[in-house]
């Protein structure tokens, strides 16, 4: 699967702006396109109809930064919506993909992790979602059917997009699915722009489009946001209802690689974390009692 182009991203961005949007008068004629006409953002935007339809077509090359600016202005684009334009803006007419090595988080990011403990959830997540590592606490609150050790293991790895997608048990543990279902398709499109030669992304992508109507349907709507904070809402089959917020740290070093920490929106959900923490305690004590026995 071929990532998103420039002219792709823009098409879907210009059908969104209506002209009564941003006070552009039509005088009550018929329109046959959804948004804005080409020359009409090209007027607003202070390019010529024919520079921006070859931008569209992808038949300019790359673009100008003050160019891209002045078209995220006309088309409202929020900050993360304008750094996925300016990414695409920069991409060569055809780029190559490559397969690179598999990811490993950085140790500092590792070190911050152990030094959580298990009394609070976290994970570490790759560019494409994988995660890298966790703590017992974090792999019991999202993936208990699921072996705590798979993460050092790049071909056991579990998938975050993967599972929200093709995982019937993820789904059910989320009550708010649709809102961060709708949150991981725009981070994943953001990703893509600033790793435009990434094949395993592009597999990725490819995959759950083809197996997930779902995903194919959100991906198609184009959106792009970043993804640092927000909640999530889940019905965890072990200790009930649990309403966590998560935030996201990164490290200078590997920005690519994500912590995220989730903390209790209330004593309800405290108390289940605590519960949940003890539990994980003693079943990884009488896993290692087990293993020293033998």
């Amino acid at each position: 699967m071929e990532l998103e182009s420039l002219g792709a991203f823009l098409k879907t961005r210009r059908d969104r702006i209506t002209p009564e949007r941003i006070g552009l008068r039509t005088y009550g004629a018929t329109r046959r396109v959804p948004g804005l006409r080409r020359e009409e953002l090209a007027q607003l935007a202070g390019v010529s109809a024919g520079y921006y339809t070859r931008l569209e077509q992808d038949q300019a090359g790359t673009a100008s930064s003050q160019v891209i600016e002045a078209i995220a202005r006309v088309l409202r684009l929020d900050p993360a919506e304008t750094t996925h334009l300016h990414n695409l803006a920069g991409l060569p007419a055809t780029p190559r993909l490559t397969r690179s090595e598999p990811e490993r988080a950085h140790p500092r990011v590792l070190a911050l992790l152990d030094a959580l403990g298990d009394t609070m959830p976290a994970v570490v997540l790759g560019r494409r979602g994988d995660v890298l590592a966790w703590n017992r606490t974090g792999h019991a609150l999202f993936a208990e059917h699921l072996d705590f050790a798979a993460p050092a293991d790049p071909a056991l790895r579990p998938s975050i997009p993967r599972m929200f997608f093709l995982d019937p048990l993820t789904r059910d543990l989320h009550r708010n699915w649709s809102e961060l279902a709708r949150i991981h398709v725009a981070y994943l499109r953001l990703t893509a722009g600033r790793y435009p030669t990434d094949g395993h992304l592009a597999e990725l992508i490819g995959e759950l489009s083809m197996r997930s109507s779902e995903f194919a349907a959100l991906w198609a709507e184009g959106e792009v946001a970043d993804c640092t904070v927000g909640a999530m809402n889940l019905h965890h089959p072990t200790v009930g209802l649990v309403d966590v917020d998560y935030q996201v740290w990164l490290q200078p070093d590997s920005p690519d690689h994500r912590l995220e920490v989730y903390t209790p929106r209330d004593a309800s959900t405290a108390d289940a974390l605590r519960l949940l923490g003890r539990a994980t305690a003693e079943s990884a004590h009488d896993q290692h009692r087990v293993l020293a026995a033998e």
